[in-house]
């Protein structure tokens, strides 16, 4: 399936986990890509990844809760692809404390990178999006905002502001022709799990973790290539419908 063929598209986060899943997805479905991330080492791993998809892609390293980092970013961005169809705000941070014990400068951290970096990025590419007449944001939420999680209080008020922000941006740009989707995971094999579960505060139960994951096949981590699908379809035309909304991708964690 080919439906990203002549779509100009950027993920951030695209160094690893959900965002770099995403990334090869929509190089494998056509797209010309602008791949994102602070970590450049796993932006190299996407690349190499990439395979001969990377003919088509742009990696470019940036700290999303940076405004001058995002302002050169995205100048680069829209250099190399002329334009820009598609945003997957896919950066983001996990920094689990007891809420009583948490540094303010750990909570302005997961705030400033999964909230206001995902306005920074949004903000500066609107431009773009609006002006392709079909422009599409998909944002990166969690269950967290939704469901009640132990020592994530800065990461579920992050995540929940990102569900009022896309469906801000849905409204207001909706006559542009502008979608914005949040998609909601849950329990995904990626480095921000595997930190959730090894940062965790001393005590904590780790059956606590299972609140974050699915009943399918008796909880059982989904894959990045589980909200890579889902996204390819609803930023391309199949998903011209669909705005203002959420999308769980969670294996039934909310149920």
């Amino acid at each position: 399936m080919r439906r990203y063929d002549g779509r100009r598209v950027v993920v951030t986060g695209a160094g690893s986990g959900i965002g770099q899943g995403i990334a090869l997805r929509l190089l494998d479905e056509g797209a010309q890509l602008v791949a994102a991330d602070i970590d450049e080492p796993g932006l190299a791993a996407t690349a190499e990844k990439a395979g001969d998809a990377a003919e088509r892609l742009r990696t470019v390293a940036v700290n999303v809760a940076d405004p001058e980092s995002v302002r050169a970013a995205t100048e680069t961005a829209l250099g190399f692809l002329g334009g820009l169809d598609v945003l997957v705000n896919g950066a983001g941070i996990l920094r689990p404390a007891r809420t009583h014990e948490m540094p303010l400068d750990a909570w302005n951290q997961v705030i400033g990178v999964n909230l206001t970096g995902t306005f920074l990025v949004t903000q500066a590419a609107l431009p773009a999006l609006v002006e392709s007449g079909h422009g599409v944001v998909v944002n990166i939420s969690s269950t967290a905002a939704f469901s009640a999680a132990p020592y994530l209080a800065a990461y579920a008020a992050s995540k929940g502001g990102v569900n009022a922000f896309t469906h801000a941006i849905a409204l207001e740009y909706a006559k542009q022709g502008l979608r914005a989707v949040n998609i909601v995971p849950a329990g995904i094999t990626s480095g921000i799990t595997t930190k959730s579960i090894r940062d965790q505060p001393e005590g904590f139960d780790p059956k606590l973790f299972a609140r974050m994951t699915g009943w399918l096949n008796g909880g059982a981590l989904g894959s990045p290539e589980d909200i890579a699908g889902v996204v390819a379809m609803v930023a391309s035309d199949d998903g011209r419908y669909m705005t203002g909304t959420e999308i769980r991708i969670d294996g039934g964690a909310l149920m």
